[in-house]
């Protein structure tokens, strides 16, 4: 008996508006398009190569999710995991699975998709010889702690998971070191795509980070510090077949000027609109109902850095600067209310989410907020709040944090730009920044799961806060292991009010993206991860 059958698993609740607003059905009120042709979509510089196991941001993560499959599609409106390389994937115990393929999956390069071409990306990015950044979400594998040793010292390139093991080239098993109740769900993200047998020979690894070759729609035929451009995989066997031919994702520092370009019809799809034109919303004319406005599974936070003594000494410290800011009135004044403030660590379009987990430390109390900041000792110097500059909106929402924090509790604050989104996630890989600083989460799958372990575990590669806490790591532990998903969703409930308690990072809001579209495209739509749907996009 399948005990994690995908069609059983909880559904993510997401609400959907479109262009005019009041439909939701987004490509409803467009017109028909036609197939072919080339479209242009903002893009920006990806951090590191395009490879599963490596990119683990969004610049380089979009462009790798359109050009690989996976075992496992999230719903286009709902997010809802529905197999797609997957036949079936099956357990009785939620420790050990059997997953078998369909046929017909082909890789760009013309190679049949097998089991062997999973299990061999998974080994490849579980080994930490590899270096590879998604490395943490293979942590629950059986063997994965003897590959991943302290300095990774011991381990050969060539090790491998024993939790993987290849019957034939359309099954494979995976056996878990302790019960993991979402593991279906977690199969269509990005990291557990599979690799082509080319990529294991010669110079293939290095080759596959600029022009990576997957099973997915399209495919990867320029990569450039300007433009990344994609077409048709025409050996791509799925059903998510695209429309358009080629798609040119136009690299741009300043997104104000991605937004004038869409403006002039010489770009064709920004996924958020700078802030200066959410005022009034003067994007909705400007764009004569060529817009998207949707919340989508993300969040936005500030981390206090783990390089800064003063920040990490004491949690009552963290939680006076949150009630420092003004977080109604920052959404007010730079978003034109389209964000939702947060109360939590999880949003509410996520299964599993909790109201009110954060308590008033999320709460604007400027004479609370003092009387903790003085009691807990203070802030010795000038306090920074470091951004990417690249990132829309960016720049507003951060002075006016620092302008919150410095006018609440009389210190200096300020507003620290960083080039780029690559430049400033090496930094924060290399604790490089003080202070504090932003960070943001896209889901990269349904479940509150993934709003915490990722960017809180000890040791993930996305807890730029540094935060270790055997209680927390614990309770994790015990959320995976439940038999099903509301007893897991309990249980994570209880590791998020360890956060609370802890304040590695303050909550600030709730995402929601406002994308325009130009006149040459139609049916465009925005998948519940703020992505723009690209095998559905047509050209007029």
């Amino acid at each position: 008996m399948a005990a994690a059958s995908l069609t059983t698993l909880a559904l993510l609740a997401t609400a959907c508006g479109g262009g005019g607003g009041d439909t939701t059905d987004p490509a409803a009120s467009q017109p028909a398009g036609t197939a072919g042709g080339e479209i242009s979509i903002q893009g920006c510089t990806p951090q590191k190569g395009l490879l599963p196991g490596l990119t683990s941001e969004t610049c380089g993560g979009n462009v790798l999710d359109a050009i690989s499959a996976k075992l496992v599609h999230y719903n286009t409106e709902t997010a809802a995991p529905e197999n797609d390389i997957a036949d079936s994937i099956e357990t009785t115990d939620n420790q050990n699975f059997t997953v078998k393929l369909k046929s017909g999956f082909k890789f760009s390069d013309g190679t049949d998709v097998k089991a062997k071409n999973f299990v061999d990306a998974w080994n490849y990015s579980a080994n930490c010889a590899n270096g590879q950044d998604a490395n943490y979400f293979f942590t629950p594998f059986a063997g994965y702690a003897e590959i991943n040793t302290e300095e990774c010292k011991g381990v050969e390139e060539s090790a491998t998971l024993t939790g993987l093991k290849v019957v034939d080239d359309a099954t494979f098993t995976i056996q878990t070191t302790e019960k993991v109740s979402n593991l279906p769900v977690r199969l269509g993200y990005t990291a557990f795509s599979p690799l082509p047998d080319s990529f294991f020979t010669g110079t293939g690894a290095k080759d596959q980070e600029k022009a990576p070759v997957g099973a997915g729609p399209f495919m990867v035929t320029e990569n450039t510090a300007t433009n990344i451009v994609l077409e048709k995989n025409p050996n791509y066997g799925g059903q998510y077949k695209p429309s358009v031919d080629k798609v040119n994702y136009r690299i741009y520092s300043d997104p104000t000027a991605a937004y004038n370009d869409l403006l002039g019809n010489q770009l064709d799809y920004v996924e958020q609109v700078p802030s200066d034109r959410l005022v009034g919303d003067a994007y909705k004319t400007e764009l004569d109902n060529r817009f998207l406005d949707q919340p989508v599974g993300g969040n936005t936070w500030v981390t206090f850095s783990p390089a800064d003594d003063q920040l990490q000494a004491k949690p009552e410290l963290r939680k006076a600067i949150s009630m420092a800011i003004d977080r109604d009135l920052i959404i007010k004044q730079i978003f034109n209310n389209s964000v939702q403030k947060a109360d939590g660590w999880v949003p509410p379009t996520v299964d599993g989410y909790k109201a009110g987990q954060c308590g008033e430390a999320c709460n604007f109390d400027a004479t609370k907020a003092k009387e903790m900041f003085t009691a807990a000792g203070g802030y010795s110097g000038t306090l920074t709040m470091s951004y990417n500059a690249d990132g829309a909106n960016n720049k507003q929402w951060s002075e006016a944090v620092a302008n919150s924090i410095k006018n609440t509790l009389g210190i200096e604050v300020v507003a620290t730009p960083v080039v780029d989104f690559a430049t400033y996630n090496n930094k924060l890989e290399n604790d490089e920044i003080k202070g504090i600083f932003r960070n943001a989460w896209q889901q990269d799958y349904p479940s509150i799961e993934n709003f915490l372990a990722p960017i809180y575990g000890s040791n993930a590669d996305s807890n730029y806060a540094r935060y270790k806490s055997d209680k927390f790591d614990s309770e994790l532990a015990q959320a995976a292991a439940a038999p099903n998903v509301e007893e897991a969703n309990t249980l994570y409930q209880q590791a998020e009010a360890t956060l609370a308690a802890d304040f590695p990072t303050a909550p600030l809001w709730n995402r929601s993206f406002q994308a325009g579209y130009s006149t040459n495209v139609t049916n465009v739509k925005m998948n519940a991860f703020g992505v723009v749907d690209l095998t559905a996009i047509q050209h007029v």
